[in-house]
């Protein structure tokens, strides 16, 4: 009788050895509340929440940094803009100008050298692209920042108060047309060169040629206002292209073609033409 239950003993030892081995294996019978009936859920599942900063996605992530304030963009004008764009023409950026208003040609520009560069192409420029902007270039001086003109006229010689004038500043580069002490209209203008100079003193328009053609440099002076010699106000088409790159064979050149038209029309032989430094 005792080897028989002994048999029986080992038996059912033998069979809870295998439940427990098997159970290893079977998934776990759940409650009716998705538990394991004792509260524990059958697969825990480890979600990181995003904390502020984190850089983490969902509506919990922090909210993206915002654009560097701009120091200039498109719309905006002055000294500075004019910094800027002959700063951009020096490293080959823009052509146009200066002009000191930001227009569409500079906000392109800034956009190419930006990129180039590694900086959000924002078109616009703040601190980061100034400085890299200052680092490869050199300030620029007067007739950089002048080029193309638009520099403020200088104080009219006393000689252009009385009468109708054209008052010439070859410190300011800009010629004035004025009547009887009031300034009607002023321009940017260019000179002679170190061999061929424009001439200093008081003159006199003696002829007006609409489509001249200069008979010994084989170019052409349109609007032209003859006041000294061989020497005669007129629009000049390299003045207008290149600005003060270039320089005349002693004649004033203008590269306003607008602005020379209307003062061809209003100009009469015998009005005075005063140029002084």
């Amino acid at each position: 009788m005792r080897t028989k239950v002994m048999g029986r003993t080992l038996a059912a030892l033998g069979s809870v050895a295998v439940l427990v081995a098997t159970a290893a294996c079977k998934a776990q019978p759940m409650g009716a509340d998705g538990t394991d009936g004792q509260g524990r859920p059958p697969v825990h599942v480890e979600i990181p929440q995003a904390t502020p900063g984190s850089g983490g996605g969902g509506m919990s992530g922090a909210a993206p940094a915002a654009p560097a304030a701009a120091l200039w963009k498109r719309g905006d004008s002055g000294p500075g803009v004019r910094e800027l764009q002959a700063r951009l023409r020096q490293v080959a950026w823009l052509y146009d100008g200066p002009t000191g208003t930001y227009d569409d040609l500079t906000e392109k520009a800034v956009q190419g050298f930006q990129g180039k560069r590694g900086l959000p192409q924002t078109g616009a420029v703040d601190a980061v692209t100034w400085q890299r902007l200052r680092q490869m270039t050199h300030e620029p001086g007067k007739w950089e920042l002048y080029l193309m003109g638009g520099q403020p006229a200088a104080a009219p010689d006393a000689r252009c108060l009385t009468g109708r004038v054209l008052c010439i500043s070859k410190e300011s580069r800009t010629l004035r047309w004025m009547i009887d002490g009031q300034t009607i209209s002023t321009m940017a203008v260019r000179f002679g060169s170190q061999y061929t100079p424009t001439r200093d003193g008081v003159f006199s328009v003696y002829w007006k040629s609409r489509h001249h053609v200069s008979t010994l440099y084989d170019s052409p002076m349109p609007y032209a206002m003859f006041f000294s010699g061989g020497q005669a106000v007129h629009f000049s088409y390299d003045f207008a292209a290149r600005g003060y790159s270039g320089g005349s064979h002693g004649c004033v050149n203008v590269r306003d073609e607008n602005a020379i038209a209307a003062l061809f029309s209003q100009v009469r032989t015998g009005d005075k033409v005063v140029v002084y430094r």
